[in-house]
């Protein structure tokens, strides 16, 4: 499937485009949070061109608008992208937040909500300065700053592609598994599409348990997924200065790699493993962080179950944890080709 659609990319890049004097007219469209440069606006430029729709296609869409008709990523760029996503988590270490960078693009879904973009989901408007500035997306400048320079070099992928590229791949370069990711999610247009804020979790709330629950099946996730999720903060740190948790520095961050500082849930906080559990269920270490949202996990019965479980067998926590990486990272999403395509086909 993605080389078939590979090939069918290439034939419309060399095909002759020709901006309809609408698309002449109109003015630059609204702006993410990054200051245009030379590279990025001959980026907009090549995607404006290439989603200018042609008479046939105005005349099928009866006057919808250009905005509308967002493509799908082009399977060649991504399978690039994913590259050059490897070599940056080499030299940056910086798994964690492009870990969190897709969770938060995605985490706002609604299935309560049917319409596309309202319901929220991967769709690519955290790069929105609107979203950032969410309480809950502190800090996640930096994460767009890596990865905005992959998005000029490959201008024929979403920005919600990109994020779920990021987070993917650094869970599996950080040893995690394999996960079963597809793409062709279409991007949001505007900052007027970016979802209001409180949608994602919080991480001190009066009823920790009941809080997941109801941020996570609003996503129409369940119990087991909610367990196996939350077990990706076998990764990272905590910051004081921006999610108001966590120690200024311990004894497993001071000395970086990275910027020193904060506080892991783990002590290898780059290696992606059921250390998260078996850290939260002992509470042995001083210096790693517990969130009431994670000691949850084994005070909730039927959360127990499950963190027992994974704190005990890896193998089990991987293969959850690959399904519902996978399933977070499509919800809410419009994908083009409808069924979405895998980069490992």
């Amino acid at each position: 499937m993605a080389d078939r659609l590979a090939a069918a990319a290439a034939l419309r890049a060399a095909a002759p485009a020709r901006p309809s004097p609408s698309a002449r007219r109109a003015g630059p469209s609204s702006s993410a949070f990054f200051p245009s440069s030379s590279s990025s606006s001959a980026a907009r430029r090549l995607v404006s061109l290439r989603a200018a729709p042609s008479q046939k296609a105005q005349a099928a869409g009866r006057g919808r608008s250009v905005r509308c008709m967002a493509a799908a990523s082009d399977p060649a760029q991504l399978k690039a992208a994913r590259q050059d996503i490897r070599e940056l988590l080499k030299t940056t270490h910086c798994h964690p937040i492009l870990v969190r960078l897709g969770w938060h693009d995605s985490g706002t879904y609604d299935r309560n909500i049917k319409d596309w973009p309202e319901r929220g989901g991967a769709n690519g408007s955290l790069r929105f300065d609107v979203e950032l500035k969410h309480g809950a997306n502190a800090g996640l400048v930096n994460a767009l700053k890596l990865v905005q320079p992959i998005k000029d070099k490959y201008p024929t992928i979403t920005y919600a592609d990109l994020f779920q590229l990021a987070s993917a791949t650094a869970i599996e370069e950080a040893g995690g598994p394999k996960l079963p990711m597809k793409y062709g999610r279409v991007d949001v247009t505007g900052p007027e599409q970016c979802p209001p804020e409180g949608k994602l979790p919080d991480a001190g709330p009066s009823a920790p348990a009941d809080h997941l629950r109801a941020v996570f099946y609003r996503m129409g996730l369940d119990d087991k997924e909610i367990v196996a999720l939350s077990g990706a903060h076998t990764l990272g740190r905590s910051r004081p200065e921006r999610s108001g948790w966590g120690k200024p520095e311990t004894k497993y961050t001071k000395n970086g790699p990275g910027a020193p500082g904060g506080q892991s849930w783990t002590p290898e906080w780059l290696k992606f493993d059921n250390s998260y559990f078996k850290e939260i269920k002992e509470k042995r270490d001083q210096d790693l962080l517990v969130l009431p949202t994670d000691a949850a996990l084994f005070e909730d019965p039927t959360f127990k179950v499950y963190a027992e479980q994974y704190a005990s067998d890896q193998e089990a926590f991987f293969k959850d944890y690959a399904e519902a990486h996978a399933k977070l990272s499509s919800l809410g999403s419009k994908f083009d080709p409808g069924e979405g395509f895998s980069l490992d086909d």
